[in-house]
């Protein structure tokens, strides 16, 4: 395998960037032609003296914008642990660096669109969850690393790499074309990865949690969900519990993801906006294609359905159970289970439940295990794919007890677990294994809600807590606002970093032109004035009660009349993606 440069100097003249390997033995330089945006290699020798030189950790790739072509690096990166002996890194800062040296070509409203763009892209890179290495396929789970051809492992990272995980593939595009650059471009995927050295009855073992989101139908929690025609599901995530012990390494995979098929659930300043299954559009087909997807890439599928079935999630519940019923294939088994309404009034115990419900078949199932010779013992023959509404909070809950399940009997065959014993009543390794999953738990839901978890008070203690109740009421709250009022930017940032949305230099009005009609403007400001003068009026009462009275039901029923208008629009006063047409997002 071509494995990535891991040490990188930037050197800067006005007319070029080299980009130089420092590795040991390494004497290629990457020079990027700031006015033609040429790619090509060079020797160290070279280099300008007069340039500007500073270290840089890996390439994130390269977009363009109003401003024309813009070079993206990671600054700063942070050891998050070693897998398998290779080091894994988290990217923590990056740069944005435009090829023009000014700006001074565009117009007042290009530079204010430039700058725009530029804050959608580092709103992106801010995100916190990206996470690279330089001599590892982080894209894909051991099982499917083992699987593969000698070809295969000839292959460049980027060449590999699962394009479902890669979220600078977009940005890499210009190197995909030309292999002789591959040692230079970084795929990076975007999740959650923790690595534990923990300790069993004095055996050490190294314990990782690696979650994958795909950049497929990628977005925020109102604005994408369903699946998209090519039965991507949105917030679909992988996740892969390893460990290592002794040479042996086994795997258990998960995956997590939205209610496939086409439905909606837009906001409109409600707090629950309710679903909208789509009355438009080939469902059994988006279906089977997400499925056909699924088995593939990991054989059977069990569902695991936490939605509610009452109210307004159970339309999504029956049509999830028929589309199945439907499709008829022997590989998926839905199984749905109403998690609020079993564990209700604090009655957390009967997760169980489902836990024992499933036993059987996650012991058919099973899980990789390669021996300390690298012989493979046993392979995961499929998957369990959970659900909720966000495939976050419960989602996760119910994952961290299956995925302990595993690990019991993975320890026991190592044999740092003995027979009688359970890894509930490991306290050290317990607390590890309940906090590593709640902090998974927070990156998923910071990711796509724009909040941490909720419930994880039970992940992290497994306990609730009137603590746990009382924080999940604040970041609901945070996630209500969010929803409602910055997650259009958030959508947006999302589609033009993954290049859903394509800059035209030449277009001189964006999409980011959407002037607001009156409604937007007057209608706050009268409801505001209206509720102000209904509290002036009962802090400075007039001379008789009733003439208080009046006042106060008239500036009362007037910001009450006001709100009940602001709230029938409600779409009007939601903050909405701009970058991608109407018909894409509904």
């Amino acid at each position: 395998m071509a494995t990535i440069y891991i040490s990188l100097s930037l050197h800067t003249t006005p007319e070029k960037f080299y980009i130089e390997a420092c590795d040991d033995g390494a004497n290629e330089v990457l020079t990027i032609d700031r006015v033609s945006t040429e790619m090509t290699l060079i020797g160290r020798k070279d280099i300008p003296p007069s340039a500007v030189t500073r270290p840089i950790c890996g390439i994130m790739g390269t977009l363009r914008l109003v401003a024309g072509m813009y070079l993206v690096v990671i600054t700063k990166k942070k050891k998050v642990g070693d897998l398998l002996g290779h080091a894994v890194w988290k990217a923590v800062e990056f740069d944005v660096i435009s090829y023009k040296k000014t700006v001074l070509h565009l117009t007042d409203n290009q530079m204010q669109d430039n700058k725009a763009f530029l804050a959608m892209i580092n709103n992106v890179l801010n995100t916190d969850g990206f996470y690279f290495a330089t001599d590892y396929d982080l894209t894909h789970t051991l099982q499917r690393l083992a699987n593969t051809s000698p070809e295969f492992q000839e292959m460049s990272l980027l060449e590999r790499a699962d394009q479902r995980f890669v979220w600078n593939g977009h940005l890499l595009r210009e190197f995909i074309a030309q292999p002789e650059l591959h040692r230079f471009a970084c795929p990076v995927v975007h999740g959650f990865i923790a690595m534990r050295t923990c300790c069993i009855n004095g055996k050490y073992f190294d314990w990782n949690l690696i979650s994958r989101r795909s950049c497929f139908r990628a977005g925020v929690r109102y604005y994408v969900r369903g699946i998209d025609s090519e039965g991507h599901a949105a917030n679909f995530v992988e996740t892969e519990q390893i460990v290592q012990y002794n040479g042996a390494k086994a795997s258990f995979v998960q995956t997590r993801g939205s209610i496939p098929f086409f439905w909606s659930q837009r906001p409109n300043l409600r707090y629950k906006p309710k679903p909208q299954i789509s009355k438009s559009g080939n469902h059994l087909d988006g279906f089977q294609r997400h499925f056909d997807s699924q088995i593939i890439t990991y054989g059977r599928q069990v569902i695991l359905n936490l939605v509610n079935q009452k109210g307004s999630e159970k339309p999504l519940e029956l049509a999830f159970a028929k589309m199945v019923e439907s499709l008829g294939n022997g590989m998926i088994k839905y199984v749905a289970f109403d998690f609020h309404k079993e564990c209700s009034r604090m009655r957390w115990h009967r997760l169980q439940i489902l836990v024992e419900m499933v036993a059987d078949l996650q012991n058919e199932f099973g899980y990789f295990l390669v021996d300390a010779d690298g012989a493979v013992q046993v392979q995961q023959e499929g998957t369990f794919r959970s659900n909720c509404m966000d495939c976050l909070d419960r989602t996760n809950v119910i994952q961290s007890l299956l995925a302990r399940r595993s690990l019991q009997s993975q320890l026991g065959k190592m044999g740092v677990l003995h027979v009688v014993q359970r890894i509930e009543d490991q306290a050290d390794f317990e607390k590890i294994y309940k906090n590593t999953w709640a902090d998974n738990a927070n990156a998923c839901a910071k990711q796509y809600a724009g909040t941490g978890a909720l419930k994880t008070d039970f992940t992290r203690t497994g306990k609730r807590t009137r603590w746990g109740l009382l924080m999940d009421g604040w970041n609901s709250m945070i996630r209500y606002y969010k929803n409602n009022f910055s997650d259009g930017f958030r959508q947006d940032s999302i589609d033009l970093f993954l290049g859903n949305y394509a800059v035209d230099e030449l277009d001189i009005s964006t999409a980011l032109h959407d002037p607001k009609d009156w409604k937007f403007l007057t209608l706050p400001i009268i409801m505001v004035v209206a509720f102000s003068m209904c509290i002036i009026c009962l802090l400075m009462a007039g001379d008789t009660w009733t003439e208080t009275l009046a006042y106060v039901l008239f500036w009362g029923m007037a910001s009450v009349v006001t709100a009940g208008v602001i709230l029938f629009n409600g779409r009007d006063f939601v903050d909405a993606p701009k970058l991608v047409q109407k018909e894409k997002m509904d």
